[in-house]
């Protein structure tokens, strides 16, 4: 407990995941207001960032579909 603590104490960012996907799904969303589609390529010079980040999304999604337990995406996200 101290350990953590110490770490609490200087700021340590413990789910900095979670932050960067908020970030890749606001750029998402200002995205589809601007051109009015997802169709994000997984290779996107404007945004290189969010089209690896998509990429991942539809993988997980597939993976998903097919029954795979061990992707991150859950039934209970997607709704």
């Amino acid at each position: 407990k101290e350990q953590i603590q110490l770490l609490n104490n200087i700021g340590f960012e413990w789910s900095i995941g979670s932050e960067s996907w908020n970030v890749r799904y606001e750029e998402l969303v200002s995205y589809i207001k601007d051109v009015g589609d997802a169709r994000i390529p997984s290779i996107f010079n404007q945004n290189p960032s969010l089209g690896r980040w998509v990429t991942t999304q539809r993988t997980h999604y597939k993976k998903l579909l097919k029954g795979n337990k061990l992707c991150y995406i859950t039934k209970e996200r997607i709704q």
